[in-house]
């Protein structure tokens, strides 16, 4: 229930984290709409984005690679998403490899979208996930003073 309620909390972060992310963009294209070096056919800027495949896709790209960023840089940071601190969970490493880039790669692309997490429910003995099992990671609970951010090393 932890897991599930840590993927909620960064779900709602995600989402806020695309949302201006999408903003940011939105306002350029809008901008440049106006000053006529994109979509002159179209007399609204609304008009020109439902009909424009390559500029939703720029923007689609855009904001998944915000919000891909967003899980990248927190668990390489400090190894905690807001959501996971906030239920006091922490990735670490089962080996003495360091979390690399590509590790943290593979376990985002691994975790298919929520769905390896639902290896956790049929693995009672390590009680692991997919992403956690490909990246050689774990997620441990924390005690309260373990989850303050003084403490890590």
């Amino acid at each position: 229930m932890r897991r599930l309620a840590a993927m909620v909390y960064d779900a709602l972060v995600a989402v806020a984290v695309g949302m201006v992310a999408a903003l940011f963009l939105l306002v350029i294209f809008t901008i440049c709409h106006a000053n006529g070096l994109i979509g002159q056919q179209y007399e609204h800027f609304s008009d020109f984005m439902q009909t424009s495949t390559i500029y939703t896709t720029i923007l689609q790209i855009w904001v998944g690679a915000w919000v891909l960023g967003f899980f990248m840089w927190f668990w390489a940071k400090g190894g905690q998403t807001i959501g996971m601190r906030a239920w006091r969970m922490r990735i670490f490493s089962t080996v003495e490899a360091p979390m690399t880039f590509g590790r943290l790669c593979l376990r985002l692309v691994s975790a298919l979208g929520g769905l390896g997490t639902l290896l956790v429910l049929i693995d009672f003995k390590h009680k692991q996930s997919l992403q956690d099992r490909l990246a050689k990671t774990e997620i441990l609970v924390l005690t309260k003073d373990a989850n303050d951010h003084k403490q890590w090393r």
